[in-house]
C-alpha cells in the first residue's frame, strides 16, 4: 500500500465484506432469540445493514473503486463465535443475552472500522464519503446502544430470574 487513498480503498472493502457476512447471520440471530425486543432489534438492523451496503456502492461509486474482492477476516471471527451460540439448544433468555453479546461485538467492530475510514476520508477532503460513512457510523452506535438497553432491561434480568428458578429447584430436588 503507497498511499492513503488506497488504505481507505482497503479499509472500505472489508467494511463492504464485513456487511455482507451480517447481512446472512442477523437474520439466524433473529430467528434464535426468545425475545420479541431483540428478534425486532435484529431485525430492524437488518433493514439498517441493507441501507449500509447501499451507502457503501455510493461511495465507492464516489471514489470510482469496487469494494469487492476482499474478505474480512476479524468478521469472520466474530461470526464463528456467534455461530456457537446459534448452536445451542432452544431459545431462552441465556441465549438471547449471549446472542445479545455477540451482536455487540459485531457492533463495535464496525464502529471502530467505519471511525476509521471515516477519519481517513476527512484528511482526504471526500465530504460525500464522510457523510454516508458518518450515518453508518451513527447507524451502528445506535444499534450497539440499543441491544445494550435490550440487555439490561430485559435480557440479563430475565436470565438472573431463571437462574435462580433452577437453582431453587435444584436445592428442592436435593433435599
Amino acid at each position: 500500500m503507497e498511499s492513503l487513498q488506497e488504505l481507505l480503498n482497503e479499509q472500505l472493502k472489508d467494511i463492504y465484506n464485513a456487511e455482507h457476512q451480517l447481512l446472512k447471520a442477523l437474520p439466524r440471530m433473529a430467528k434464535k432469540a426468545s425475545s420479541a425486543t431483540l428478534r425486532q432489534a435484529l431485525t430492524n438492523h437488518l433493514k439498517e445493514t441493507e441501507t449500509q451496503i447501499k451507502r457503501l456502492d455510493a461511495v465507492g461509486k464516489e471514489l470510482g473503486t469496487k469494494l469487492t474482492g476482499k474478505r474480512c477476516a476479524a468478521m469472520m471471527g466474530l461470526m464463528e463465535e456467534g455461530k456457537e451460540v446459534l448452536e445451542e439448544e432452544g431459545r431462552n433468555a441465556l441465549i438471547d443475552v449471549a446472542l445479545g453479546g455477540a451482536g455487540l461485538r459485531v457492533e463495535h467492530y464496525e464502529t471502530a472500522a467505519y471511525s476509521a475510514a471515516k477519519a481517513i476520508a476527512e484528511k482526504l477532503g471526500e465530504t460525500k464519503v464522510v457523510g454516508l460513512l458518518q450515518q453508518n457510523l451513527d447507524e451502528e452506535i445506535a444499534a450497539s446502544e440499543k441491544l445494550e438497553e435490550i440487555a439490561a432491561s430485559e435480557s440479563l434480568p430475565e436470565a438472573m430470574e431463571a437462574g435462580t428458578e433452577s437453582q431453587e429447584e435444584m436445592i428442592s430436588v436435593r433435599t
